[in-house]
């Protein structure tokens, strides 16, 4: 793959990363000391709150939150591995089950994938 494309590739994951490391800071916290590790905030109950509803509505939200905070998580630890192999200069743009390389048409829809389509298929089942 030539140099520019990988340039352009990289800039895409850049932004993506931006943007996932937004909506989670909307309603997560990073964790420090694990790179790509957030934790969704827990409703901060008052200590006069009497409105049960508002309560039960704050844990309701905090767990639906859960599942999308996991997703985030792992698009942006894709991400972030891509972009380590960009930074090593190998590996990018392969295919981890087969070692071929990733249509260009593919990493350009999804620059952080770590399958061709042929082993996407597999491993989404």
């Amino acid at each position: 793959m030539n140099k520019k494309l990988v340039s352009e590739f990289k800039e895409k994951l850049l932004e993506e990363k931006k943007d996932l490391e937004k909506i989670l800071s909307s309603f997560a916290e990073k964790v420090r000391k694990l790179k790509s590790d957030w934790d969704t905030r827990f409703p901060q109950f008052g200590k006069h709150t009497s409105e049960q509803d508002e309560n039960i509505d704050e844990v309701e939200e905090y767990t639906n939150l859960l599942p999308i905070e996991e997703k985030l998580e792992l698009q942006l630890l894709d991400i972030e591995r891509a972009l380590v192999k960009i930074k090593k200069g190998r590996g990018y743009g392969v295919c981890e089950n087969c070692g071929e390389k990733i249509e260009e048409a593919r990493l350009k829809i999804i620059p952080e994938t770590k399958f061709c389509s042929k082993h996407a298929k597999k491993v989404s089942r």
